[in-house]
């Protein structure tokens, strides 16, 4: 387990293993518990040993614990952008509602009305938030920002992977990877 929370360069099934196990560092103790049953030398069937200071694998439940992630994709994005995508929600009735709905928290139920139905489920189901006039559709393992003007959604599958400063991945590769940053109900 601490391996795989040190490795300097994961690959990614041990990253996503790395990411998932992240809330969890300092707040368990894995304990060994002895029995028949897989006497093989697999890791979690050895002999345990005690979390106390004189173990060179101690960790203090105390201390907080220090989270290192190695493998983070950074992207920046000029301004101009987030004004685009801030200007396109005012384009949209349902996303002009939801801006002013989630700007002031409010519970407006003329406003909710004023909604298309599937966006009444989205508002209802807590999975929509703003943040600096961006809505963001989030889930429970990830948040992503929510685009509705087509032009952007092009601009967007353009860049990722028409351009000539693009990787040249496979289709369904790149869509998966924008799906990644980005929403649209359709």
């Amino acid at each position: 387990m601490k391996s795989l929370l040190n490795m300097k360069a994961p690959n990614r099934p041990m990253l996503r293993w790395q990411i998932a196990i992240q809330e969890y560092r300092g707040n368990m103790i894995i304990v060994h518990k002895a029995g028949k049953i897989h006497k093989n030398a697999d890791v979690l069937s050895r002999w345990a040993l005690a979390n106390t200071p004189d173990n060179t694998a101690y960790v203090s439940l105390e201390a907080e614990p220090k989270i290192s992630i190695e493998g983070i994709n950074i992207t920046d994005i000029g301004t101009e952008f987030f004004e685009e995508v801030r200007e396109s929600y005012n384009q949209d009735k349902n996303y002009h509602i939801l801006t002013s709905l989630l700007d002031k928290d409010c519970k407006d139920t003329s406003l909710v009305n004023a909604l298309d139905e599937v966006w009444k489920n989205y508002y209802s189901e807590g999975i929509l938030h703003l943040f600096d006039g961006i809505i963001y559709h989030g889930t429970k393992h990830s948040c992503v920002m929510t685009l509705c003007s087509r032009l952007l959604i092009n601009t967007i599958l353009h860049e990722c992977y028409d351009s000539i400063y693009a990787g040249h991945l496979s289709e369904d590769r790149k869509l998966k990877e924008v799906k990644n940053c980005t929403w649209c109900p359709s």
